[in-house]
């Protein structure tokens, strides 16, 4: 099923299910609505003709006296009134009056007179101080056709209930007017319908539109066809830029081409020097079997082998550390981070360090803290990034000085400082030294790093959701930071 198709039928069963909730609401809410308005008015009216009904009933002659006859003279009048486009030309008011025992004594329909209602609701429950009505079906051949009846209480003059008077209303006399509303209701939700309905068809196409121009040019790439984005507008237009500039980083020459030249660049000065210390071996070699070049001395011998040595590990390390970068730079996430303690980790890191320190002349002390702060992380990233600042420290320190490693708490995160007493970085390395095969020359002359360990840790930080930083360092020296996050509690 196509993507449009699924967007329609998910946006159309939304507008159905929201149709089918309004006409719930209405058949819930509206016809009930309208009944409460409906007996709400004949409460009113059963207590006014309760009050003008009381005369004729106290003094016996609520059948024949005054009030019975205005009740059936209303019977007989014309209305003629119009009432939201519908005419209303006679009462539709029955008119019932009971004594205390229930007893009908007066009916303006004139059919149940002497009747026994003291079992109806309305009458039982008025004759005993309670608000009585009922709805009852209008005749036993139409039980749907019902009627609403409601009463009020006759009081003599001391208070006392004496009888009832009950107004009764047939329900069909609204259903008119609800019929209407429901035509009215169905009408509009119809149109609404409609109109939601195109409003679908013509989003669905358009999303559909956008995404398989999305489809079409992903397509063409995949297939090396040169090809530009689709015209889109919105977040497609951005998702389609940031495609574009994905697709840019991925197979453009220039970003290969700047990466092949610069390691070229970086491994010219140790094969240059291994080149000179091999041909000076094997001149010195020559020499020494007969020919006219003097032998080397041994002292020469062994110095030019060291360098070879030594040029030859700094090639190596130059394509582990690139190796490494490398794994780090196409890794999106951690595949499964697990809670690390830091002062673990910085332990292990400075045994792993330590060869190099010795080397260096340098110690290192762990700066104690209060807590044993705790990340989420990859344990060999996190210990090799950590070995990295420190080594970087100690070939900036002079022989005999100290890198120390503290751990502070920094916003919502944790900050490993690693500082040193060195020369400090220059003011124009400050924003450059974690670019790649970026690197400074050493302070007693040695050569330069492969300039791959500060992008290492650059990676890490971003890999685990932190940042790395250098700056100099107050009275003398830098300080490389690296920024975690730190774990929400379990």
């Amino acid at each position: 099923m196509k993507i449009g198709l699924r967007i329609f039928l998910g946006y159309f069963l939304i507008v159905a299910l929201a149709a089918m909730l309004l006409a719930r609401v209405f058949l819930a809410e509206v016809k009930p609505g309208v009944r409460q308005a409906m007996e709400d008015t004949l409460v009113d009216s059963a207590n006014v003709l309760a009050e003008l009904a009381t005369d004729d009933f106290l003094a016996g002659r609520i059948d024949d006296g005054a009030f019975a006859g205005r009740i059936r003279a209303l019977q007989r009048r014309d209305l003629g009134a119009e009432i939201w486009g519908f005419g209303k030309r006679a009462a539709q008011y029955r008119v019932y009056i009971t004594d205390a025992r229930g007893i009908v004594v007066f009916d303006s329909s004139g059919r149940d007179l002497g009747k026994d209602y003291s079992r109806w609701n309305d009458v039982y429950l008025t004759l005993r101080g309670r608000y009585g009505a009922r709805s009852s079906p209008e005749s036993p051949d139409a039980p749907n056709a019902t009627v609403m009846h409601v009463a009020a209480p006759i009081r003599d003059v001391d208070g006392r209930i004496v009888g009832s008077l009950t107004v009764a209303k047939p329900n069909r006399a609204i259903e008119p007017f609800i019929a209407r509303s429901q035509r009215v209701v169905l009408s509009w939700g119809l149109l609404l319908l409609g109109v939601a309905l195109a409003v679908g068809v013509v989003a669905a196409w358009w999303l559909s539109r956008q995404l398989q121009g999305l489809q079409r040019y992903a397509g063409e790439v995949t297939a090396g066809e040169r090809t530009l984005p689709p015209k889109s507008s919105g977040e497609f237009k951005a998702l389609g830029e940031a495609l574009e500039t994905m697709r840019t980083r991925l197979e453009g020459k220039q970003y290969v081409e700047q990466y092949v030249h610069t390691l070229t660049h970086e491994m010219k000065s140790p094969l240059a020097a291994i080149r000179g210390s091999a041909e000076l071996l094997e001149g010195a070699h020559e020499g020494g079997e007969g020919g006219t070049a003097p032998a080397m001395a041994e002292a020469d011998r062994a110095r030019f082998a060291a360098s070879i040595r030594h040029q030859s590990e700094r090639l190596a390390q130059m394509i582990d550390k690139l190796l490494a970068l490398a794994s780090v730079e196409h890794r999106q996430r951690l595949e499964n981070p697990q809670p690390l303690a830091l002062d673990v980790l910085i332990a292990e890191a400075a045994d792993a360090a330590r060869p190099g320190l010795e080397r260096a002349g340098v110690s290192c002390r762990v700066m104690p803290g209060d807590v044993a702060p705790r990340v989420l992380g990859d344990a060999f990233l996190m210990r090799q990034a950590l070995v990295n600042l420190i080594e970087n420290a100690a070939d900036f320190s002079a022989r005999g000085g100290r890198v120390e490693i503290a751990v502070d708490v920094d916003g919502d995160g944790l900050r490993i400082d690693v500082r040193d007493r060195g020369a400090g970085i220059p003011g124009y390395a400050l924003e450059r030294v974690f670019e790649r095969f970026y690197s400074l020359a050493r302070p007693d002359g040695g050569s330069r790093s492969s300039g791959l360990g500060l992008s290492f840790v650059a990676e890490v930080a971003a890999l685990h959701g932190g940042r790395a930083a250098l700056r100099n360092r107050d009275g003398g020296g830098a300080v490389a930071s690296l920024w975690l996050p730190v774990p929400p509690p379990s």
